[in-house]
């Protein structure tokens, strides 16, 4: 394409070529008819379209070849005509148009001056070099337009800067941008929060809802069975059974299902409609588990279940049988209805007795859907049997022992008896009773008082069957033998209180024999004169008063010695004899029980063993054991306390046990309640048998309100201890007692 003038090509009257459909038709010369225009520079459409992007039309560029100049005719324009290429031509040029046009302008303004005149303008075109072409050193050529009537050259105007586009104010496309911006916050803040509510805090809102659908039912452990020496009589021991519950949530007619099995359990209405009530637990949740009865038979608990009563289940249980009724109940105790023991040895050795309970936790639906879920929450926890007990209770001697405690005792109205047989060479109960008693299988209609086992809880003054201490203690510290004698007076002053005996030596020797077939009182308090309080206190101490045996009997009463600085002038007479010292009948049972076994002593005991769920038998804890007398001087003891039972007029004739040598001590006391003396004696006999090798010891103490116990302790001894040698198949005695001199 031939180079672009550097000015736009106009005709004489300086406007530019192109076609203008509304303005006025060019001057030119005449032609024949039927000749074709071939002149450049017609107006038209076909001009238009023949402009090149340059500026030039083709006819144009073949004319000014041809000729080297070209001369065309243009009809003014109408200030309103455009060129519909100016703007384009006009970014293109950098601005020359606006030069051309002010030629233009200059040319209209001659025509105006020179009538028809016509100014002929040529543009010449050279040769350009293309732009990447042009060295950076090759300076600009400054392009300047000539006025045709002045013929000089005007500068050029500068190309007018385009003003910066305003920004649209509703940019679609900002909007857009925003938007996904915006969306894409959005989608991340919910990703987030839902790996935060997948990992964090699945466990709260998993378990959120489970409450109310989790149903807990408690598996019981069998309870321990407590058995008799020998491992085989049960004298408590665990039945399955079934308890019946009740879900509130469930019971459609609570008035209705009460009335139902109010006959069958054997429970008022009004109470079963009361635990049938709907409640809340502690958490707020509707109770869905409430008991109505324990330890209900099968066959009952079956009758029940065919009855299909809504709300109403059962379950294994277990009812705790008493198979002796009263047999030593005060011995055993009790439990309660969820197993729990709740006196006696039951609640001593609860927690070995008890087990661990297990349970099952299942989800279940609600309403009419109230079963488990299948593939729910299903756990189960077995429960572990509790071990059993095998006390050193002979369960034959317990019920002679207590059958013929609640027979002499009943002889006296409203008294209070204990009795217990202990085996004198290891120390073990073989019989532990106490009246009144009560049926430990129904406890509740009982008497708080009747529960009490006394033997433990029978707190005494002993009377006179301390004196055997005080003169056990006199034999090992050298103060007499066996065959010392001196002479007794009939009473004896100590401080402000005189001291007297029932059978008055009137101050005759009397034998130390002799001193305890009479009881006397004189004679006694001269020997611990001689023995002195403190050695005194110190083998009483050594006997086992003053504190608990730990037998194993919850609350077991401790006594009381007194101490020798609260003496008073009286005491140096009361307490040789018994007074003013506060002891059980186990504890006193436990003294005889050292002077029998060679003057050893041996705690009381009354666990021989226990036995594990899995079988496996393990030794009770081996009791405490000390030296108190020597064997001489215990045997020589023993022979001393034979003349109770021998000698005539002695007072515990009615304690000698025929074909057996019997060594005891009879004694008058008072009752103890709080620290205060209580209507009424206390009689007692303590005696063991057979007495030249005692086997076994028993104690008997009577608390008789109205008097007369010293009637009823020495023959229930001789009873007791009657079927016990028997019993135990123990030989009698070869020798006979011997024979005791009173005043020598």
């Amino acid at each position: 394409m031939p180079p672009r003038s550097e000015e736009p090509r106009r005709d004489a009257e300086g406007s530019r070529r192109g076609s203008s459909r509304g303005g006025g038709q060019r001057s030119s010369p005449p032609r024949p008819a039927g000749e074709r225009d071939v002149t450049p520079g017609l107006s038209g459409i076909s001009d238009a379209r023949a402009y090149t992007p340059r500026g030039r039309s083709v006819r144009e560029s073949g004319a000014a070849a041809g000729t080297g100049r070209a001369e065309q005719r243009r009809t003014p324009r109408s200030s309103r005509s455009q060129d519909p290429f100016r703007p384009a031509l006009q970014v293109l040029d950098g601005g020359r148009v606006t030069a051309g046009r002010a030629a233009g302008r200059a040319g209209g303004a001659a025509r105006r001056d020179g009538g028809a005149a016509r100014a002929t303008v040529t543009r010449t075109v050279t040769d350009r070099t293309p732009r990447d072409e042009v060295p950076a050193t090759a300076p600009r050529r400054r392009v300047t337009a000539r006025d045709p009537r002045r013929g000089d050259r005007t500068p050029p105007r500068r190309p007018s800067r385009q003003r910066p586009r305003p920004p649209r104010l509703a940019d679609p496309g900002r909007r857009l941008r925003l938007g996904t911006a915006l969306t894409l916050a959005l989608f991340v803040a919910v990703g987030v929060r839902l790996v935060v509510l997948q990992t964090v805090d699945t466990p709260a809102y998993a378990d959120g809802g489970i409450a109310d659908r989790i149903t807990t039912v408690p598996l019981p452990a069998p309870r321990g069975a407590i058995y008799d020496r020998s491992g085989e009589a049960a004298l408590a021991h665990s039945v399955e059974a079934r308890y019946v519950y009740a879900d509130p949530t469930r019971v459609k007619d609570i008035a209705a299902t009460a009335a139902t099995l109010s006959p069958l359990l054997g429970i008022p209405a009004s109470e079963l409609a009361e635990k049938m009530k709907p409640r809340k637990r502690i958490n707020g949740v509707d109770s869905q588990f409430e008991y109505l009865a324990r330890g209900v038979d099968i066959d009952r608990a079956k009758e029940i279940t065919a009855l299909k009563l809504p709300g109403i289940g059962t379950h294994r249980d277990e009812r705790r049988e008493v198979p002796g009724g009263d047999l030593a109940a005060n011995l055993i105790g009790f439990t309660s209805p969820d197993m729990v023991g709740l006196e006696g040895l039951e609640a001593r050795f609860d927690d070995l007795l008890h087990g661990e309970d297990g349970q099952r936790v299942f989800e279940i639906g609600l309403g009419d859907l109230a079963a488990p879920i299948p593939g729910g929450i299903s756990r189960t926890t077995k429960a572990k049997p509790g071990s059993s007990l095998v006390l050193t209770i002979d369960r034959d001697l317990q019920y002679m022992v207590q059958r013929i405690l609640s027979e002499q005792t009943q002889q006296v109205q409203g008294s209070t008896g204990a009795a217990v047989v202990l085996d004198a060479r290891t120390g073990e109960v073989l019989a532990q009773a106490s009246h009144p008693t009560y049926n430990a299988a129904k406890p509740f209609p009982s008497e708080p008082t009747d529960r009490e086992d006394a033997a433990t809880s029978f707190i005494v003054d002993p009377g006179s069957v301390h004196k055997p201490i005080t003169f056990g203690a006199a034999l090992q510290e050298g103060v007499i033998t066996r065959d010392t004698s001196f002479p007794v007076a009939n009473a004896i002053r100590k401080g402000d209180t005189w001291f007297r005996d029932t059978h008055q030596a009137n101050g005759r020797r009397m034998s130390v024999a002799g001193m305890m077939a009479y009881s006397s009182n004189v004679g006694t308090i001269q020997i611990a004169d001689k023995l002195g309080p403190d050695r005194l206190l110190d083998y009483q101490r050594r006997f086992g008063l003053g504190k608990p045996t730990g037998v194993g009997m919850p609350g077991e009463a401790s006594g009381r010695l007194l101490p020798v600085q609260e003496w008073s002038g009286s005491s140096q007479g009361s307490v040789p004899i018994g007074h003013s010292v506060d002891a059980t009948p186990l504890q006193m049972a436990a003294a005889y029980a050292a002077i029998a076994n060679d003057g050893t002593y041996i705690q009381p005991h009354l666990v021989k063993e226990t036995i594990a769920p899995n079988g496996t038998r393990t030794p009770g804890p081996a009791p405490e054991t000390r030296q108190v007398l020597s064997p001489d001087n215990a045997a020589a003891l023993r022979t001393i306390m034979e003349a109770v039972t021998t000698v005539d007029d002695a007072t515990g004739l009615a304690a000698a046990v025929p074909g057996y040598r019997v060594a005891g001590k009879t004694g008058t006391g008072w009752r103890l309640v709080d620290g205060k003396k209580q209507p009424g004696e206390v009689a007692s006999f303590i005696g063991m048998a057979p007495a030249e090798d005692p086997r076994y010891v028993i104690a008997v103490f009577v608390h008789s309100p109205s008097g007369g116990g010293g009637q009823i302790s020495a023959p229930a001894f001789r009873d007791m201890m009657t079927f016990t040698l028997r019993h135990h198949r123990v030989p009698p005695s070869t020798e006979p007692a011997p024979t005791f001199t009173v005043f020598p």
